[in-house]
């Protein structure tokens, strides 16, 4: 019976419904695809802005999309064939402007694929979504390089315009191939082998790591997960490294969740190595020059393409013989990266603050990492400040030590200080500790910004000592030899330049110090480490102890040169006037030591004696045509500067009846010389 003529309408629409997807697929999979590989490959490359390549095979498959997806996606998708496609020797060439034959010409090549993968969801095309699983690499070879001039290959152009399609890739798998990064602004030239690992329960890729970073020799491991995951936002990657940078070693161990915007980072981190600062090339976080040091802790943060926040939590460690732990925050989002937290020391070794300044030895200069620049002869530390580094980051950091000790035990207890860093403008506000039974009090402010001078430090130190007692500054002395007398001073000095030796050469202002009561011995001054001293007191007392009663000093000082307004010391057996300068820029000594016998048995007593030389190895010599002219005659007081400077020290004393007051007190008095005719009757008596 012939079919009615909608019947037949009817049956044509549907055979070719159901013959055109068929006709399709056939046509699909007995295409030769390599043909379109021309059309494919200029298609690919004006959308990457370079060159791009298939030079191997090109094909495609229908195979179930399950394979790809995660385990709550395989419902009835998996039954569904999807296209697959696999394309052999696939090349991603350099922008033309860093190929192009001249200085730093690259390779054609930025990464080669021995072979890539993957499976398109159909029906998400549908939507406008080009929808994969599963990106798998195999062998790929990169090349990444960046130029002195800031051009790099691994920036691609960008279409501003808004695109009507959608990619959605979960995930990416790497087999075994390499990462090689040529970095001409941080001097860097590493390589990373990568490999599959297939015993691992957690790690699937390893790789080996080897090159050069900022003229330091690199090398280091590491492990990650099989697979990378894109999309899901709960999923940890795992990732474990160990990387030895020069000296520096750094090793993780944690998850990073949203490997895509680099978020939920988490791991536990150590690090070692020869000093703080050392760490600045990699982290770009200011931290100062340090003895060797070590740390572990907990990282924290999330990354983006302002860089991100961190957090190094709880963490504990070793700077030099001293112990750290605390809690560090770096926020990269910021115009300027801000440091933040705070950090405590049970017990901090006096020589583990030496590398602040620059006052360790060349050896330990060179065991950080840094010239020994430290000249022979050279006291005071010529290591110059990196103030370009103070402007790249703001700070705000409190320290504490519980107890601070030095070699010979001095005790030093509850340091606490706010570092404060904004703008290249570094503030120890306040920097206070206990000392000695006293109280040592500063305020330090430290201009780094070059607005005043360029690569230069504007310095600012208001500094006040109270109540530092000698038996307890000097602990090693034996109690009879003890001094029991205390020890008040003030300070207030300002300069410019860039080493602790430029700041003191150019400084100016004023410093006081107070010594009431004690003894002084050659034993005493050897604790202090005044060598000087030592010969002085040989030549007038001998190598015994003198009971000391007073001991002031008034200094003021201008560009360096300090000027002795007042300086006298006052014992059992003698006054001494000191005159004469300190000369800080070139480290000399004149000095001048004009004592008064309290007693005829010391005759040496009589003459002059003169301190000159350098800091390092300074000279004490008697003026011995003095010694002769005046032989049998009174020595008259030094005329003495006002002191009435040094009255607030006394204030502070141990009481009304202080020997200094009424050292002072005297001093104020300007002695007069003995008329000549007077003098000639003393010296015939």
């Amino acid at each position: 019976m012939p079919l009615p003529r909608r019947s037949k309408i009817a049956l044509a629409i549907a055979s070719a419904s159901i013959g055109l997807p068929l006709l399709a697929v056939a046509v699909l999979l007995n295409t030769d695809w390599n043909r379109a590989k021309p059309w494919l490959n200029a298609r690919t490359g004006d959308a990457l802005g370079r060159p791009f390549a298939i030079r191997g095979d090109l094909a495609l498959s229908w195979e179930r999309g399950g394979a790809d997806l995660a385990q709550g996606e395989r419902r009835w998708l998996d039954r569904l064939p999807w296209p697959h496609l696999v394309a052999r020797d696939v090349h991603i060439g350099n922008p033309l402007s860093m190929t192009a034959p001249g200085p730093g010409a690259l390779p054609a090549d930025m990464a080669s694929i021995g072979e890539l993968s993957f499976s398109l969801n159909p029906l998400a095309l549908l939507d406008r979504t080009i929808s994969i699983p599963a990106l798998r690499f195999a062998a790929p070879e990169v090349l990444l390089q960046r130029r002195a001039d800031g051009k790099n290959n691994w920036s691609f152009n960008h279409d501003e315009r808004p695109s009507a399609w959608t990619l959605d890739l979960r995930r990416v798998v790497l087999t075994k191939g390499s990462v090689h990064l040529i970095d001409a602004r941080q001097r860097a030239d590493i390589t990373a082998d990568i490999d599959t690992i297939n015993a691992d329960p957690a790690y699937g890729v390893a790789w080996q790591l080897r090159g050069s970073f900022n003229g330091e020799r690199v090398s280091g491991s590491g492990k990650a997960g099989a697979v990378l995951s894109l999309q899901q936002q709960t999923a940890p990657y795992p990732l474990a490294a160990s990387v030895k940078v020069g000296a520096t070693s750094i090793a993780v161990v944690g998850t990073l969740t949203r490997p895509t915007e680099l978020a939920a980072l988490d791991m536990r981190l150590s690090m070692s190595g020869p000093s703080m600062a050392r760490l600045y090339p990699l982290t770009g976080v200011v931290l100062p020059e340090t003895p060797r040091f070590s740390t572990e802790g907990h990282l924290s943060g999330t990354l983006g393409a302002r860089g991100g926040r961190w957090v190094y939590d709880k963490f504990s460690g070793k700077v030099g013989s001293s112990d750290i732990q605390g809690t560090l925050s770096f926020d990269a989002t910021l115009a300027r990266p801000a440091l933040g937290g705070a950090v405590t020391s049970r017990l901090l070794q006096l020589r583990d603050i030496a590398p602040l300044i620059g006052a360790d030895s060349n050896a330990s200069k060179a065991a950080r990492g840094v010239a020994a620049v430290q000249p022979r002869g050279k006291v005071l530390p010529v290591e110059t400040f990196k103030t370009e580094r103070w402007r790249a980051i703001n700070a705000d950091v409190s320290y504490r030590a519980d107890k601070i000790t030095r070699d010979k035990d001095l005790p030093i207890d509850h340091l606490n200080t706010h570092l404060i860093l904004k703008d290249g403008v570094l503030a120890l506000t306040p920097l206070n500790f206990n000392i000695a039974g006293g109280t040592l009090a500063a305020q330090i402010r430290l201009d780094g910004s070059g607005r005043r001078t360029p690569n230069a430090i504007g310095a600012e130190l208001s500094a006040s000592a109270r109540h530092l007692k000698l038996q307890q500054l000097f602990p090693q002395l034996k109690a009879e030899q003890a001094s029991v007398g205390e020890l008040n001073g003030d300070a207030k000095l300002s300069a410019t330049g860039n080493s602790v030796a430029s700041l003191l050469a150019a400084s100016n202002g004023e410093l006081k110090t107070l010594i009431n009561q004690g003894t002084v011995s050659k034993l005493l001054l050897e604790e202090m480490g005044l060598n000087i001293g030592n010969v002085v007191l040989a030549r007038l007392f001998g190598d015994k102890q003198v009971k000391l009663n007073c001991m002031a000093t008034d200094f003021v000082v201008t560009q360096g040169l300090m000027h002795s307004r007042s300086f006298v010391v006052d014992t059992e057996e003698a006054t001494l006037n000191v005159s004469g300068d300190i000369d800080l820029a070139h480290e000399r000594l004149d000095l001048t030591l004009k004592p008064d016998s309290k007693g005829l048995r010391v005759f040496s007593l009589r003459a002059p004696l003169y301190v000159r030389g350098s800091f390092e190895a300074p000279a004490v010599s008697v003026d011995k045509g003095v010694l002769a002219l005046r032989a049998g005659g009174a020595l008259a007081l030094a005329v003495v500067a006002p002191v009435a400077a040094l009255l607030p020290l006394i204030n502070t004393g141990p009481g009304k009846d202080s020997a200094c007051a009424a050292l002072l007190s005297e001093a104020r008095v300007k002695p007069v010389a003995p008329p000549p005719g007077q003098a000639m009757r003393a010296r015939r008596r």
